[in-house]
């Protein structure tokens, strides 16, 4: 692949990292003064797309990252994707999908960037939280689209996805030991609403909860030298903001 595309700045790590500190690495290397992210199985498909991009950031100087409207499925064509997706109006929120965002340069280096402490899933929420607290924004804009080709069909009959489920639960507990002063309450919540509704249900689920709960433990240490609490301000304007439509 790598002779096949050499036109690719291609960067290549003997041992897998997994995407968020990979992301990491990648996004210190990357040029310009847009940064645009989309999955390896995700490619716009809205016309005029980088001008689109563009324009957005240029008429907002305080916006942090626009997050694009995601079209979920495989199509025979950029048409029929558009054709399936949504007619949704623009809105401020607290998040963004890592199949399709753009973010500023100079933002995204006022950030730690992707958390190297988390290894997939919710790698987004951190990064945007940093950008709220530094006072930016992000506009969810539906106009500017992306086909994330998954089989939309064959994830529903494969059904729970343990994977996913215990990573979440470990970056999410995660995610509240960084960012917040009194994590405490949210973590219980946390641990709680995943215990009754997945669980209490389900032999592997429960496994993969103690397995989560263990391993956030176990990493604890590590993932305490990144603490760095956000302000009161940003929390409440977390709560406060419409949420993103995944």
């Amino acid at each position: 692949m790598v002779n096949d595309y050499d036109w690719v700045n291609w960067t290549i790590i003997k041992k897998s990292i997994s995407a968020s500190p990979a992301r990491n690495i990648l996004y210190k290397k990357a040029k310009g003064t847009i940064f645009i992210g989309l999955d390896d199985d995700a490619h716009p498909i809205s016309n005029d797309f980088i001008n689109s991009v563009s324009n957005c950031f240029n008429k907002d100087p305080n916006l942090g990252i626009i997050a694009f409207q995601e079209v979920r499925g495989l199509y025979e064509s950029d048409k029929a994707a558009l054709q399936s997706s949504k007619q949704l109006k623009s809105h401020y929120t607290t998040d963004f999908v890592g199949c399709g965002f753009a973010i500023k340069k100079k933002v995204y280096n006022q950030t730690n960037g992707f958390p190297i402490w988390m290894d997939i899933y919710q790698e987004e929420s951190a990064v945007a939280i940093e950008v709220l607290n530094l006072g930016y924004t992000i506009l969810y804009q539906p106009e500017i689209k992306v086909n994330h080709r998954i089989d939309v069909d064959l994830r529903k009959k494969r059904g729970r996805n343990y994977y996913r489920f215990q990573r979440q639960l470990k970056n999410s507990i995660n995610f509240y030991i960084v960012y917040y002063k009194a994590p405490l309450k949210k973590i219980v919540k946390v641990l709680w609403h995943n215990f009754m509704k997945y669980a209490l249900k389900d032999w592997k689920y429960f496994r993969f909860y103690f397995t989560a709960v263990f391993k956030t433990i176990l990493g604890l240490p590590k993932v305490l030298k990144y603490r760095k609490p956000v302000n009161l301000e940003t929390i409440k304007l977390k709560t406060n903001l419409q949420g993103l439509r995944y």
